[in-house]
């Protein structure tokens, strides 16, 4: 038999719809440490916030007790289990003094960032346009490319409290913009949950019939207090909300998150998001219900051990002569670079190539991160001691 061989077979095009999507930034980076690594290099990675810390242990007796059970092993429902929708709610009316109904308000999910995905495709097309956070993270970017929608961007500036600037957003021309990607309590920037600008942001949406997406994950991480948009009024009209056991309960790798609105307006998630996944595991889902009862010690508790590594961190940019708000908040630590470094890629590469340390360049989530740096608090305290002990050693 004969084999035809075409010219350049081993070239497979892409789907346009990649367009200028790039593989993740953290996904080639771990790929470099790695090599490093084998190469005998013993390099602290500092950059990604994987919580390193356990569940509690309630959480995985849980999960072990329902493994056990004949039952558990089938598909489950697209929605999922009514216990774990339910919890959702009983959490969100507890801590965020937001009432949600779990049989209509609130989807479970396999991760918060598999939402923001089904949200793009769910509501965007070619010709809409989106607002998206620089610097932000940039999940927000990818989805809405995916999605064949246009990107503008809104520049967050610290002299405005990284908050944006909807009066001068208003003065645009926002006729094809359908969705806003909020992120508050902001990540990179550790800017807290503003309620009065939450409320200007939802008039901003209802006056021009924009859907506000606020992904929440960092809720519960180093803040006094938690917040959530769908507690103001009429936000339900045009809000949705993302949030996560990620962070706040040691459970990145278990993949639970959720997201909560108008009936409506998840239904029309639910169209696209039945069609790419199924439920979650049962026992998984059950852990997630007993994680979602925690009492407030085990956020203290968790919060303790943050609050230091933060003071470690910030100590670690203070070798590095990098400018920080003590105030900021969430899983990561933000920080101004020195002058005399042409941006963060500089300073990071520097830290990396010379100290075995690795730490993310802020210009990964946008050009207004081109002069910051970022620490994750998701490492044993003593890793940061020695990050210090090594920059500080390092040859200027």
């Amino acid at each position: 038999m004969t084999t035809f061989i075409a010219k350049d077979a081993t070239i497979i095009p892409p789907s346009t719809r990649l367009g200028d999507v790039k593989e993740y930034y953290f996904s080639t980076k771990l790929r470099e440490i790695a090599q490093m690594r084998a190469q005998g290099k013993p390099v602290l990675n500092l950059g990604i916030g994987s919580p390193d810390l356990p569940p509690a242990p309630e959480v995985v007796e849980t999960l072990t007790k329902a493994v056990e059970h004949n039952d558990v092993h089938g598909y489950q429902s697209y929605r999922g289990i009514p216990e774990l929708r339910e919890a959702f709610a009983d959490w969100y009316a507890r801590w965020f003094d937001a009432t949600l109904d779990p049989d209509s308000e609130i989807l479970p999910l396999m991760g918060s960032k598999e939402g923001l995905m089904h949200i793009a495709m769910a509501f965007l097309q070619k010709g809409d346009e989106v607002l998206v956070p620089n610097p932000g993270y940039p999940a927000y970017r990818a989805v809405s490319n995916l999605a064949g929608a246009t990107v503008r961007e809104y520049k967050l500036q610290p002299e405005r409290g990284w908050l944006p600037d909807l009066e001068a957003l208003e003065a645009t021309d926002l006729s094809r913009v359908k969705i806003l990607w909020l992120n508050y309590p902001n990540m990179p920037t550790g800017q807290p949950a503003n309620r009065a600008f939450m409320q200007q942001a939802i008039d901003f949406a209802h006056r021009h019939r924009i859907l506000l997406v606020n992904d929440n994950p960092y809720s519960f991480i180093l803040n006094g207090e938690q917040h959530s948009i769908l507690s103001l009024p009429s936000a339900k009209g045009v809000a949705l909300e993302l949030n996560s056991l990620s962070k706040g309960h040691n459970m990145a790798g278990w993949r639970i998150g959720m997201l909560a609105g108008r009936a409506d307006y998840l239904q029309i998630v639910l169209r696209f998001k039945s069609n790419m996944d199924s439920g979650m595991f049962k026992p998984v889902q059950l852990a997630a219900v007993k994680a979602l009862q925690s009492p407030a010690a085990w956020y203290e508790r968790l919060n303790r051990v943050y609050a230091e590594r933060r003071e470690s961190v910030f100590q670690l940019f203070d070798a590095l002569d990098c400018t920080y708000d003590r105030q900021q908040v969430g899983l990561f630590v933000w920080a101004k670079i020195p002058d005399a470094y042409k941006d963060a890629y500089a300073l990071a590469d520097e830290v990396l190539y010379d100290c075995n340390v690795f730490i993310t360049p802020g210009g990964i989530f946008g050009s207004q991160g081109d002069r910051y740096l970022r620490v994750s608090l998701c490492s044993d305290g003593g890793l940061y001691e020695e990050a210090r002990r090594r920059v500080g050693n390092r040859k200027m």
